[in-house]
């Protein structure tokens, strides 16, 4: 069951990431994502590592310990959304649409917790990864700011 549910994230993954491609500025998109995939895999590294999660069902097993469907796929996918509906928002709104895009991947996370064998919390909470998702999320709508206003000077 657990390998089907992957395949279906997957797929689902994979259609987001080719609908949040269709619109301008694309370089941004792409940006979010491999900065997103990047902090993301570094972050999710630790935590495998420190045995504070795993993630008994997962692609690649043999290569890797992490969840690369979420961290490489889902979640830099679930951020270039984030960003794309803030592109025009003031500091408030962004805060508010990151608050309520990290509560939406914690309460699925939490879920396939309790009902899956695809991710297993040892030390870990929902609040860790809550906060964790909030400050990824955060830093990387932030970087690309940073990026874009020095690329108009």
């Amino acid at each position: 069951m657990e390998r089907a549910i992957l395949w279906v994230l997957f797929f689902i993954g994979i259609v987001l990431l080719f609908f949040s491609l269709r619109k301008p500025p694309i370089k941004d998109w792409i940006l979010i994502f491999l900065l997103n995939a990047y902090l993301s895999a570094f972050i999710g590294h630790i935590v495998v590592k420190e045995k504070m999660l795993k993630y008994p069902v997962r692609f690649l097993s043999e290569y890797f310990d992490e969840s690369i469907v979420y961290e490489y796929l889902l979640f830099p996918v679930v951020c270039i959304y984030f960003y794309q509906t803030t592109y025009h928002s003031r500091y408030i709104s962004i805060v508010f649409q990151c608050v309520l895009y990290t509560a939406g991947l914690t309460v699925i996370e939490v879920v396939l917790e309790k009902y899956t064998d695809l991710i297993s919390y040892e030390t870990w909470t929902w609040m860790h990864t809550f906060i964790s998702t909030f400050i990824v999320m955060i830093v990387v709508r932030i970087a690309v700011d940073i990026i874009n206003r020095l690329g108009k000077e």
